[in-house]
């Protein structure tokens, strides 16, 4: 069988992640603390995820220490609309045949990664993890989330069945970094806003515009923050809650972060309101009580974070 090369000293043990090459595994390959593990990130090319005999003969060969679950088909408001089968169907598929591939093998340890979408639509914020399945989803991103909330179910019934597996889920918030999407049709709300004000900037345009009023709050977390909250969770996952918020624990509204971002690439222009737009949920803001038991918080400001994500996007446009 042909694996990705093993990466790091790995002194910890064999990790498999998958989605190694989105935004989330790419970050986790290369934070410093991956280094402590040998990673396998197979390539769609040599592991669909979406099948299912395959996987588990993947994850049975390797038998890796821990499974590390950060694949899935993601994107912002504009994908969920326009594709609810497939963000619902790929994502039920890749996330059963991963967690149930790992527990048909033997394998004690996973980290699954959720997301904060899994929340009711009208739960008052902040939001605790006691609130999933208490009430409607966002219209929105129904389709994903209903995949995710799968997956930690999953996980939580193999622990009830079997308390020795530690199968564990982290429910992080939004999130920015190096390495997102920064097209329009695909990308989550930062990396668009980083994309459409520095066209802006270089086409001399006076205005941008912000879908809805802007008064919507979120919650948006650098990904290397996350990355170390997953590999130290990976290195201590029976300290780890079972299911654990993911976040910064405070939140901005839309209009601010598109001023932080005009402030970071140096654009000095107006917005204006498109009102006739989907904004979603109008706010989305974890409870980290949890998180700040467990002894964890993220270090990357909103103004630092947003100029190393333009810093990567400037690197990859020139490239």
């Amino acid at each position: 069988m042909t694996t990705a090369p093993l990466h790091g000293a790995g002194h910890l043990g064999k990790m498999l992640l998958t989605g190694g090459r989105g935004m989330v595994g790419r970050n986790i390959r290369a934070h410093p603390l991956a280094q402590e593990w040998h990673i396998l990130a197979p390539t769609s090319d040599t592991l669909d995820l979406t099948d299912t005999d395959a996987t588990a003969a993947y994850i049975a060969a390797e038998q890796p220490h821990i499974v590390v679950h950060a694949a899935g088909q993601v994107g912002g408001i504009q994908a969920n609309m326009a594709d609810p089968v497939g963000f619902l169907d790929r994502n039920v598929v890749i996330g059963r045949n991963v967690i149930m591939g790992a527990y048909t093998a033997g394998v004690t340890r996973l980290i699954n990664l959720a997301s904060t979408c899994i929340y009711p639509r009208a739960a008052p914020n902040p939001l605790t993890e006691e609130m999933i399945l208490t009430g409607p989803l966002e219209p929105t991103n129904e389709g994903y989330a209903l995949a995710k909330i799968m997956a930690l179910r999953l996980c939580q019934y193999i622990r009830q069945q079997s308390p020795e597996r530690m199968y564990k889920t982290l429910v992080p918030c939004n999130l920015y970094g190096p390495h997102d999407k920064f097209d329009p049709h695909n990308s989550h709300m930062l990396p668009a806003v980083i994309a459409k004000i520095h066209a802006a900037r270089e086409a001399g345009t006076p205005t941008v515009d912000i879908w809805g009023d802007g008064t919507a709050r979120r919650e948006f977390m650098y990904a290397g923050d996350l990355a170390e909250a997953v590999l130290r969770a990976a290195a201590d996952i029976d300290a780890l809650p079972d299911l654990m918020n993911t976040g910064v624990g405070r939140d901005q509204s839309i209009n601010d972060y598109y001023q932080t971002a005009a402030d970071v690439i140096g654009w000095s222009g107006t917005f204006e309101h498109d009102l006739s737009k989907p904004v979603g949920m109008q706010r989305k803001l974890c409870d980290t009580a949890r998180q700040t038991s467990w002894g964890w918080s993220p270090q990357t400001d909103l103004r630092a974070g947003m100029a190393l994500t333009y810093q990567f996007f400037l690197e990859r446009s020139s490239s």
